[in-house]
């Protein structure tokens, strides 16, 4: 046991956990005013939510004994047998911290998929999704990419801290829901507009803020790698807003404010999987080359195929997390991290990118299978979408009855 580990592994987790405020304010600031509420009520039912299922049996079958390497047991069913010695997954701090650091990745990664449903979907049916969604997606997910005999991590791929278990899972599936329930009405016909950039920027900070805890935090200890993972961060979330940047000016002769923290927060999630396994150099390479990709999805795959992902959640962090696995079995290195078995791509060695490509299918096949197992679920008992009333009123007043700015009376 190491006090100074034990207290670094906790402060990484209260910054993991401003990570979904940060994205409440940053999702909330994208939306239109009716939705305020809405998209950011998403996020905070989510906190305590992820928590209360998590604590009782989540933890148990995302980290408990192996089963078929697709998921854990019930033997720490309440936290049962979880206390201050050392467990399985780090003898430097207790049991208990890493089972409440993981506990905040359990949390914003559902939130994730709020982005692309918001202003249509009903909030009853979205909470009942996030719950079904934990189970069958997520802790299956993080057994088999960081649990103990987890099938991912057996065939030799590697995620630092949540290429696969995060993002991607999180933004197939959000890509599956927003097919499923289809365009918003007035799409490509109505003016959707930002209406609060500062709350976009404020959002963005937080989670470049709280990504510091999420990457440097996976190393689980205060140690080399924790500040491997803390510079490899910030080069790629700094490169990829100024690619961003770069791209706006291109196009429009301008750079914005939403277009550099998009930008940023594509940066943070493409250089995730990789943190603690990529050389210092590659970061560079990773974030300017994200921007570009995430840039040409949202904008010009996006509206060809006329799905509405409202707020990019499949274009950020499905296509970001995708690249982040990809430039992982390109750029790993086992120097850095002897997780990782074999050195990347570009260094002679096909094993690593090879395991990486198949991490990337297996992930988004169980979350696309996931997902519609859940909307199947949950249609059974309710619809998904708001009626047209609905829609039309907003979210905020029609769901929740509550207008984040009730002063206001002018047309939305």
């Amino acid at each position: 046991m190491d006090t100074g580990n034990t207290g670094f592994i906790m402060i990484c987790a209260a910054l993991v956990f401003i990570m979904t405020p940060g994205l409440a304010f940053f999702y909330g600031g994208l939306v239109r005013r009716k939705n305020v509420v809405n998209t950011m009520m998403a996020c905070v039912a989510i906190m305590g939510l992820s928590v209360f299922m998590w604590t009782l049996f989540g933890y148990s079958l995302s980290f408990g004994s192996d089963h078929g390497g697709v998921i854990g047991s019930f033997e720490w069913l309440g936290l049962n047998g979880v206390g201050w010695d050392a467990g399985p997954y780090s003898d430097s701090i207790p049991h208990l911290v890493y089972a409440a650091f993981q506990m905040m990745f359990a949390m914003i990664t559902p939130a994730l998929i709020t982005g692309a449903v918001v202003g249509r979907m009903k909030f009853k049916a979205l909470f009942a999704f996030i719950a079904l969604w934990s189970v069958i997606v997520y802790y299956p997910m993080a057994h088999m990419v960081w649990g103990q005999g987890g099938f991912l991590a057996s065939i030799g791929s590697v995620d630092f801290a949540g290429g696969n278990v995060v993002h991607i899972s999180s933004g197939v599936s959000a890509l599956v829901l927003a097919i499923y329930l289809g365009r918003r009405r007035g799409y490509e016909k109505t003016s959707y507009r930002i209406h609060n950039i500062p709350f976009v920027v404020l959002g963005a900070a937080l989670l470049w803020f709280g990504w510091y805890g999420f990457n440097a935090g996976s190393a689980l200890a205060a140690d080399g790698l924790a500040a491997h993972a803390f510079m490899t961060t910030s080069i790629s979330a700094a490169t990829a807003l100024l690619s961003w940047m770069l791209i706006d000016t291109i196009k429009d002769g301008k750079p914005t404010l939403v277009g550099a923290s998009t930008g940023l927060v594509v940066g943070l999630v493409a250089i995730t999987p990789g943190a603690g396994f990529v050389p210092i150099w590659a970061s560079f390479i990773i974030g300017a080359l994200v921007s570009p990709i995430c840039y040409f999805m949202m904008n010009i795959i996006k509206h060809k195929l006329k799905i509405d992902d409202a707020l990019d959640a499949f274009g950020c962090h499905g296509i970001g997390g995708i690249w982040g696995g990809i430039a992982t079995g390109l750029f790993g290195q086992s120097s850095i991290n002897s997780v990782a078995q074999w050195d990347g791509l570009v260094f002679g060695e096909t094993r690593l990118f090879v395991a990486q490509i198949i991490s990337i299918l297996v992930t988004a096949a169980v979350a696309v299978v996931g997902s519609l197992i859940c909307i199947g679920i949950i249609r059974i008992f309710t619809k998904l979408r708001v009626d047209e009333k609905d829609e039309a009123l907003g979210l905020d007043v029609t769901q929740h009855g509550e207008q984040a700015y009730p002063s206001f009376n002018g047309f939305d």
